[in-house]
């Protein structure tokens, strides 16, 4: 029976993958694979994401900046629209081009509903700041170019600094994230080097081309064993401490990012050459882990299913096809068996399987391509 019911999903499999080029091929963008289920389970009225799994079921900005993305893929201007204007007004007091917005917003102590941490997010900015530039382009706004680029810049001038050996790098906010005067809090996964590329190719500030470099010694020395960690310290005159880190849920997309590199990116190879010990873990393990540490390569519990869509673009990369079978059939289980709905994982499928239908790609520029109409 085990063994008919594994030639079963295999069929299945076959079909849903059949049906998913053919969709990315006739379909129109707003049948972006799980955009609409998005929208109905994560997205209120006023164009606020939620993730009703949170406490109080906060908003961040990165939900926002990842529903602007997903908007621009769909060509939904009417849900683009509605959620920058509530990340505007609720997250950075009504002028993107005047304040980054802020992390986290919510129900407060007091009861009253509003910011609960001011503080920014530097990979949400990025994502917001791109999404607005690439809007302008697509739908040939200004508006949107003019605030995008307002932000580009108020990102390197608040979310950067000049780090000994590493040249200028972002910083994972505007504020917390250096300790001491020789200690730097980066994040790997806030620095997907075609966001940098397409900003760059935007606003032309060359100050992009240099966050390019650092963003690349950051991911590649952050992880020795070709392990991403989710947070990485780095000390002037003595380079990152790799004891005690992690990869898990911040981590995961560092694969997912490196993976939806174009093809011809300088940059990729070196980056999928150092993570090959995580293709190697997967081939052992046949599911995703959920934390693993970077030194050890000791992996610990089964990741959600999140993880395994993020991480088929990476084993594409490797030619894993049996790995990829394995996931697929991992999240077709999933989907067929879905309970609650997890925003993370919804959020993770979403990039990653129109990515692997072929409904976007990002260009050797940064620039976003649509396959779709």
């Amino acid at each position: 029976m085990s063994r008919l019911k594994t030639h079963m999903g295999k069929y299945l499999l076959a079909a849903l993958l059949f049906c998913a080029n053919a969709m990315a091929q006739t379909l129109q963008c707003d049948n972006l694979f799980g955009w609409r289920s998005f929208k109905q389970h994560f997205i209120s009225t006023d164009g606020r994401v939620i993730d009703p799994a949170t406490e109080n079921a906060y908003s961040t900005s990165e939900g926002q900046s990842y529903a602007l993305f997903f908007a621009l893929l769909a060509n939904d201007h009417k849900a683009f629209a509605k959620i920058l204007n509530w990340t505007q007004n609720n997250l950075a007091r009504g002028d993107l081009q005047a304040r980054l917005p802020a992390w986290q917003w919510g129900k407060q102590k007091s009861g009253q509903w509003g910011v609960i941490d001011a503080n920014s997010a530097a990979d949400s900015d990025l994502w917001i700041a791109y999404s607005l530039l690439e809007a302008g382009r697509l739908w040939q706004s200004d508006y949107y170019t003019q605030v995008g680029k307002a932000m580009a810049k108020r990102i390197i001038d608040k979310e950067t600094a000049v780090i000994p050996g590493l040249g200028l790098t972002l910083l994972p906010g505007s504020k917390g994230f250096h300790p001491s005067k020789k200690h730097w809090r980066l994040n790997p996964s806030y620095l997907p080097i075609f966001i940098f590329r397409g900003i760059f190719k935007h606003n032309q500030d060359d100050r992009y081309r240099q966050l390019i470099h650092s963003a690349q010694k950051v991911i590649l020395q952050s992880a020795p064993k070709g392990i991403a960690p989710d947070w990485a310290d780095y000390y002037a005159d003595e380079g990152f401490d790799h004891h005690n880190q992690v990869g898990s849920f911040d981590a995961i997309r560092v694969y997912l990012w490196a993976a939806m590199m174009a093809p011809n990116d300088p940059l990729r190879a070196a980056q999928l050459e150092q993570f090959k010990p995580m293709a190697e873990l997967l081939k052992r393990t046949g599911e995703p882990p959920q934390r693993v540490d970077i030194l050890k390569i000791k992996a610990t519990d089964s990741g959600p299913m999140g993880f395994s869509a993020a991480l088929l673009p990476f084993l594409r990369a490797f030619k894993d096809f049996d790995g990829s079978e394995k996931q697929w059939l991992r999240l077709l289980n999933a989907y067929t068996n879905q309970g609650e709905r997890v925003y993370y994982d919804e959020v993770l499928a979403i990039f990653a399987i129109n990515w692997m239908q072929g409904y976007y790609y990002f260009t050797t520029d940064g620039i976003v391509a649509k396959q779709c109409d």
